[in-house]
């Protein structure tokens, strides 16, 4: 039963720039125990608190307690990524016969917006919604030309609690000017607690994808058709552990440090559909992402090395958690092969993904049941 004195919005300070500007934070919470945290800077899911299966919170996904550390080190902690997120090969691209120059960041290469994306942005806060389905809204107007992209784009993300655990993104787009827009949000995800010191080599991930993209030692993808899954690390139709296969000897988990890879999802558009599935065996939670996007980009962790003192004043090390990451296909500017990332003016950009959260209980003769079944006939 709904308790209409639930406070279910909070909104306060979180931080200050150097420049004295104010970064708050956004506080969603829902009657069953899921709480989404979102910061101003980056448009950011700072924290992400989730039942287990026996009903005890944690926090799933890194990043830090106070706004300090993410200012001082550029991670994409729970950060809204673009203009273009992935990478650009050699930071340059043709649109309607001229050629776009990028600011490299990456070796030669664009990565995830240039040296100021939108994940360096204060951006700000343009609606507040309370209710059954509490929601916050934050845009961001980009400048013709910012590092290097045509057209002013004016941005506007929704983050949005529905049912009694899920959270829905929602990232819309205009443009002035033709131009390209691909957005993601780079959550990085343990399902044990960004505290608990545990890898994510346990979890079991599914990802309903029969191809993926092969990359070059810049992480950019090969001028080769599609490649399989099946036969190789890469095939998560049927879910399998992260670490399984993550130290085969596959020369795509050596060019990659692990996953690092875009796996090829049904084409853009329409509703979401199911994409991913993480399971975590001991707490019992698990996540269910859907997407309206083409692809899933998989990321496991493999550049945290210890370097970066995260919530609790953990050391997050490789493997410490995963990202999965809808967006275009990286490179697709230069590739016309690929799924198109253009925005012409008078069309809208849609970006919808949803983060669905269910868990596992022991049952009867130790095996484990679902509290909520996964829809039926999505897994491939």
């Amino acid at each position: 039963m709904n308790d209409p004195s639930f406070p279910r919005v909070a909104r306060s300070r979180f931080g200050v720039l150097p420049d004295g500007g104010e970064v708050e934070r956004v506080i969603l919470q829902s009657e069953d125990g899921l709480e989404a945290c979102i910061i101003t800077y980056g448009a950011s899911l700072q924290a992400l608190l989730v039942p287990d299966a026996a009903g005890r919170r944690d926090d799933i996904v890194l990043g830090h307690d106070a706004f300090e550390g993410y200012l001082a080190r550029r991670q994409f902690f729970g950060a809204t990524v673009g203009r273009y997120a992935n990478r650009i090969a050699g930071a340059r691209f043709t649109l309607d016969g001229a050629e776009v120059k990028l600011a490299a960041n990456n070796g030669a290469n664009a990565l995830h917006g240039g040296l100021e994306g939108f994940d360096r942005r204060n951006w700000r806060i343009v609606r507040v919604e309370e209710g059954d389905q509490p929601a916050v809204t934050l845009a961001y107007t980009s400048a013709d030309g910012e590092e290097g992209y045509p057209g002013t784009l004016d941005v506007e993300v929704t983050w949005r609690l529905v049912g009694p655990m899920e959270l829905t993104l929602e990232m819309t787009a205009r443009t002035d000017r033709t131009t390209v827009v691909n957005l993601t949000n780079h959550s990085f995800f343990n399902l044990s607690g960004a505290r608990s010191g545990r890898s994510i080599l346990d979890h079991r991930l599914t990802v309903a994808a029969d191809h993926f993209l092969a990359i070059d030692v810049g992480a950019i993808p090969l001028p080769q058709p599609l490649s399989e899954v099946a036969g190789t690390p890469f095939d998560f139709r049927d879910g399998i552990e992260v670490g399984a296969r993550i130290r085969n000897d596959h020369p795509q988990l050596r060019v990659g440090r692990g996953y690092d890879h875009n796996f090829c999802l049904a084409p853009a558009g329409g509703a979401p559909r199911f994409a991913a599935r993480l399971d975590e065996p001991t707490s019992g939670r698990v996540l269910e992402l859907f997407t309206n996007q083409p692809g899933l980009q998989v990321y496991s962790g493999n550049f945290l090395d210890g370097s970066t003192a995260g919530k609790g004043g953990r050391l997050y090390r490789q493997s410490d958690a995963i990202c999965l990451e809808p967006h275009a296909w990286p490179d697709t500017p230069n590739r016309p092969d690929f799924p198109t990332a253009r925005l012409a003016p008078g069309e809208l950009y849609r970006h919808n993904t949803s983060y669905r959260f269910t868990h596992k209980v022991q049952g009867a003769i130790g095996t484990q049941s679902e509290v909520e079944s996964p829809p039926k006939g999505t897994a491939r």
